[in-house]
């Protein structure tokens, strides 16, 4: 979430108790309105050479459902599951032999929001 996205989202009020680190508050309410017409996720990642920390709850019908899943990640087999993939698995998200769910909707693409932001002006 960009600076000005947070902003645009925000109701002044302190931030959501569910751990996320940018969280606006208000944005729970959001949220909930939107999960009304079908399952929404909130997700976030932090990492810097592939250690960092990640966050994900899914809101459904207008209540938070599920989550919010953080670190460490559950381990399914011999592989660990991250929260983020637990999300999209939750949104019905398939993935193929060899990736997870992240990789399989292709939010591997860019590594911070100017990569996101700079494909979608191009």
């Amino acid at each position: 979430m960009t600076d000005e996205v947070l902003d645009a989202v925000t109701d002044g009020s302190t931030a959501g108790a569910r751990g996320f680190w940018k969280l606006p508050g208000g944005f729970e309410r959001l949220l909930a309105q939107w999960s009304a017409t079908g399952p929404v996720a909130c997700a976030e990642a932090e990492c810097l050479g592939g250690v960092g920390e990640r966050r994900a709850a899914v809101w459904v019908d207008g209540t938070p459902e599920v989550g919010p899943w953080g670190e460490p990640a559950k381990t399914r087999f011999w592989r660990a599951v991250s929260p983020i993939s637990q999300a999209l698995r939750h949104l019905g998200v398939r993935r193929s032999l060899g990736e997870d769910e992240f990789d399989a909707v292709g939010l591997g693409r860019h590594r911070d929001n100017d990569g996101w932001i700079s494909s979608s002006t191009s």
